[in-house]
């Protein structure tokens, strides 16, 4: 997926400003897709120029006048292409797995903390979705149209989460009882 679709997304769910979006990145789009606030502006002006989106100056008091997008005839039409075309699936790929794959040439106790360390990292952002989900979903089964996506994408992150965490678990029992023999 390119930044530009993540966008286009963003801002056909709300028009805003390029620091909007970036906030946006930040506390939902950003768990599934990241970007700086540099990638975006870039990718906006980029955007503006292919006619995906628009640019309309608000006026502000005292501060600099507000830009602020929204998505344009050609980039729903790009949405749509997009959303359309097939994509590949998802291939699991992290320094964590080699390092694992590698612990027996290294200081495997020091990888021990490394694999602990990533497991509450996960933990807590498996918490932080179950936190949204409880706050903004507390219903899933009355959602339709874009509020069942949104819930539907997180409810990946949450297996996906979960399942790290599971995993975490299972490698670091697994090395424990390794220690042991």
């Amino acid at each position: 997926m390119a930044l530009e679709h993540a966008i286009l997304v963003s801002l056909d769910e709300r028009s805003g400003s390029g620091y909007e979006l970036a906030q946006r990145f930040e506390k939902s789009i950003g768990f599934f897709w990241a970007a700086t606030h540099q990638q975006i502006y870039r990718t906006l002006k980029r955007m503006v120029e292919l006619g995906w989106v628009s640019r309309h100056e608000v006026a502000q008091d005292g501060r600099p006048d507000k830009k602020v997008y929204e998505v344009a005839d050609a980039g729903r039409a790009e949405l749509a292409r997009w959303l359309a075309s097939p994509s590949e699936p998802e291939t699991l790929r992290h320094d964590l797995s080699v390092k694992i794959r590698g612990a027996s040439l290294g200081d495997a106790a020091a990888l021990t903390g490394e694999i602990a360390r990533h497991r509450d990292l996960h933990a807590e952002r498996l918490d932080v979705y179950l936190a949204i989900e409880k706050k903004d979903f507390p219903d899933p089964s009355a959602l339709s149209g874009r509020r069942l996506h949104q819930y539907l994408v997180l409810r990946g992150g949450v297996r996906a989460e979960r399942a790290l965490v599971e995993w975490c678990d299972e490698v670091l029992a697994a090395m424990r009882e390794d220690d042991r023999r």
